[in-house]
């Protein structure tokens, strides 16, 4: 009797063929790096729509984002999330208060690289996992590791060291910096996909901004079409800048370890900084390096925090699946029990990688 193709054996790997897993890995890793540098480089972007202002590069991204996630979500055929949505008045509610939280963020980082402020725009994403934590106390009740604690009290010095060296608080990174955190607790709360929720998010940012576009044609203040058919492109690839980079970081997030991304999320304030340092050739004055020196200290805090963390559950997992009975019934629950807690790498970085805002 001929076996059925189900019963039958995996084709062995060849020699020096790297197996499926770390294909996959690869892929993801891959994948992550270019979601971030995308998000890291696109400063280099924002200049080229000029000389659109800050409101019309804003009303224009809204609206191209909502037609390519569209048209992604088509290819997908992921269309069932929205019927659930709109039957759903509060997860409803908390999508209108995340699409008015990213409308502030985008607005302000587009105006920020776009004025000669990208060096003060990358600091807010730095900051960004100390204000997560920081929300995470005062708003959940969370109780912080000591090293945690030492990670937001050096945050805090750094900005009153920024602070004095500004003559003022450091309001673009602040602002940047608690609405990308705000915006990420609301999507925990409202627990849709990256696609999906910029879909959600664009649908309602899309009749506010297309009466803005319409708003400024009749005014006779539209570049869009007056400054020739390649800034008219330009500005339609909002869309793709804004979505592409996202589509990036799903197929990053599916394949690789939450720790893995939390410390790629790194990648993008580090690019951000160095392009308005060395391209934009902003100022750096010793009181913003050493603010800046006291921000890298903190994430370095809670980066060593967070990998001590997971290699004390993963040994916990290992000892915990070793008391299990090894029973064939057993098994999937170790494994799962270790994968689980392996997967742990701390609040600070799965705040920043588990559930990613549309970045600037």
């Amino acid at each position: 009797m001929k076996p059925s193709s189900s019963s039958a054996a995996p084709a062995p790997t060849a020699p020096g063929e790297p197996a499926e897993g770390a294909l996959s890995s690869r892929a993801g890793l891959f994948n992550g790096i270019a979601a971030y540098s995308m998000w890291g480089l696109v400063p280099l972007f924002w200049p080229l729509l000029m000389p659109s202002g800050a409101g019309e590069i804003l009303a224009h991204r809204m609206v191209w984002s909502l037609v390519v996630v569209g048209v992604v979500l088509l290819v997908l055929r992921r269309w069932s999330w929205a019927g659930e949505l709109i039957r759903q008045p509060k997860r409803l509610a908390l999508v209108t208060v995340a699409a008015a939280v990213i409308t502030v963020n985008w607005g302000l980082y587009i105006w920020s690289v776009n004025n000669n402020h990208v060096v003060e725009a990358s600091l807010g994403y730095f900051i960004n996992p100390l204000v997560t934590i920081a929300m995470g106390v005062l708003l959940l009740k969370e109780r912080l590791r000591p090293a945690q604690w030492a990670a937001v009290g050096t945050g805090l010095a750094a900005v009153l060291v920024l602070a004095f060296g500004y003559g003022q608080p450091p309001w673009i990174s602040l602002v940047l910096a608690f609405s990308f955190a705000t915006y990420g607790l609301v999507k925990k709360k409202v627990n849709l996909g990256g696609v999906e929720s910029l879909a959600a998010e664009t649908a309602i940012q899309f009749l506010p901004a297309l009466g803005f576009l319409l708003w400024l044609g009749a005014r006779g203040e539209s570049t869009f079409g007056t400054e020739g058919g390649g800034h008219a492109v330009l500005l339609a690839l909002t869309g793709v800048v804004t979505a592409v980079p996202l589509v990036c970081f799903g197929a990053a997030a599916i394949r690789v370890p939450l720790s893995t991304l939390g410390l790629l999320q790194y990648l993008a304030p580090v690019f951000q900084f160095a392009l308005g340092v060395l391209y934009f050739k902003e100022a750096m004055p010793p009181e913003r390096w050493a603010g800046f020196g006291l921000v890298w200290l903190a994430l370095t805090l809670l980066t060593w925090d967070a990998l001590r963390t997971a290699r004390t559950n993963r040994a916990r997992a290992a000892e915990l699946a070793a008391q299990l009975p090894q029973a064939p019934a057993t098994a999937p629950l170790a494994a799962s029990a270790s994968a689980s807690v392996e997967e742990a790498p701390g609040p600070e970085i799965v705040a920043a990688a588990e559930d990613p805002a549309p970045r600037p």
